[in-house]
């Protein structure tokens, strides 16, 4: 089946145009006109970045921290959404909607455990958006996070006794409720503001006003308005595992850098999808104001079929990773870039995309991105077609291992049997979507 591997080859070359020395995606130094965009990248689905295309938001200059005109951008962003309750996403590492080794009792005494693979989502808490914002600003691998944050104190100029007694008393109120929620809200982990599901039209509604509802020339393009727009606030740690979405994706940086590994879809064999259980993190809370993370397969089961490469082991886990994912690691290398504040992405749908990110001067990113229907069309049944090909005879257990049993059914195959990703509606995906 090496008629696999030159689909590969011939779809960069012959498609994307790209030979096999290079590793760039085409970049635009202003927006298409809708009838360039439509023709050259949806109807080709190649992916473009294009610069200036946002730089008329006042977004650019007001969100950024140090931004504001001369203020801050983080209080900018703590004065508008001040009375707004967010989505704050936490994990022990920063890597949500990801895949997770999971020791569990595997005999009726307890006496024996065993490792399972499973999908895993971030424990997620409403949160104030100034305090969500602090943790993002302040989180580290493993360390304490306080969600609510310290309560803001103000003095007068000239106050009487009267007033100075009730300031102090205050003050002290303050401080014994600060002491109390910090026992309550004190967490270990990571904070990434990254709900998704139209996340900018519910709960950042009132930062509508700093930049586009949509991307004209793309709804022009596209023929719709965009189904979602998500807003992103994450620091260095946060990281998206690969995975595909049933949208063209228009993905604008605001602050800080973003950075994309992408493969095409007709790559799909060399990301072993896979049957993983889901699972969630749970954050337990103890009476000292301390805790920890757990991690809770969801009951009833589900699976969820997720990318099982990563990209980036670890180097004592690099040669078992490599030995595990051939395809991957001795296939043609995925393509990568770097998106800077003012760039935007467009995305194609079905492509295999990884993100990582780099923080601005104030020590986070922020991104929102634009999710526009895609067209099921023939594109998308050769794509449902090629995946349904058993090739790379490797076998995706959800416990870790790999066998070449035929009690294990090929990843990808069974990704189409159960309906469950490839071979179904967004709407059956919208567990698993991300970034």
């Amino acid at each position: 089946m090496k008629e696999i591997e030159k689909v590969w080859e011939e779809v960069r070359e012959l498609s994307l145009g790209w030979s096999s020395r290079s590793n760039g995606i085409e970049r635009l130094e202003s927006p298409p006109s809708p009838i360039r965009f439509l023709r050259e990248f949806v109807s080709q689905n190649k992916p473009c970045i294009i610069s200036n295309a946002i730089s008329h938001w006042p977004a650019l200059s007001l969100w950024p921290i140090g931004g504001g005109g001369g203020g801050c951008g983080c209080s900018y962003l703590s004065r508008v959404l001040s009375q707004s309750l967010v989505s704050l996403h936490l994990t022990p590492h920063g890597r949500a909607d990801s895949l997770v080794q999971l020791c569990h009792d595997s005999s009726s005494d307890h006496t024996t455990s065993s490792a399972v693979c499973c999908f895993a989502t971030a424990h997620v808490e409403r949160v104030p958006f100034p305090r969500a914002l602090d943790l993002v600003l302040n989180s580290s691998n493993n360390s304490d996070l306080n969600l609510n944050g310290s309560t803001a104190t103000s003095t007068a100029t000239s106050a009487t006794d009267t007033d100075r007694t009730r300031m102090k008393d205050t003050r002290r109120n303050s401080k014994k409720q600060e002491e109390e929620d910090q026992k309550k809200w004190n967490m270990a982990g990571v904070a990434y503001l990254q709900q998704q599901n139209d996340c900018f039209r519910t709960e950042y509604s009132e930062l509508a006003q700093d930049c586009e509802a949509h991307i004209p020339w793309a709804t022009e393009a596209l023929g719709c308005l965009p189904e979602a727009v998500n807003l992103w606030i994450g620091n260095h740690l946060s990281q998206t595992w690969f995975h595909k979405d049933h949208y063209e994706n228009l993905y604008a940086v605001v602050s800080g850098e973003k950075h994309f590994l992408l493969l095409p879809p007709t790559d799909v064999h060399r990301m072993y999808i896979g049957n993983y259980p889901a699972a969630h993190y749970v954050y337990e809370k103890d009476e000292n104001g301390g805790g920890e993370f757990r991690l809770e397969m969801e009951e009833p089961a589900r699976y969820v079929p997720w990318c099982s490469v990563n990209p980036y082991p670890s180097p004592e886990d690099e040669e078992s990773e490599r030995s595990k994912y051939p395809l991957y690691f001795n296939g043609p290398k995925p393509f990568h870039c770097t998106l800077k504040a003012g760039d935007l992405l467009y995305l194609p749908s079905m492509w295999f995309h990884h993100v990582q990110q780099t923080p601005g001067a104030g020590g986070c990113t922020i991104a929102i991105n634009y999710w526009y229907d895609m067209q099921f069309d023939i594109k998308y049944a050769y794509f449902n077609f090629l995946q349904s090909i058993p090739y790379g005879c490797r076998l995706i257990r959800t416990d870790g291992e790999d066998s070449s049993s035929d009690a294990f059914k090929w990843s990808l195959g069974n990704e189409l049997h159960t309906g469950a990703s490839a071979g179904a509606t967004p709407e059956a995906n919208e567990e698993s979507e991300s970034e």
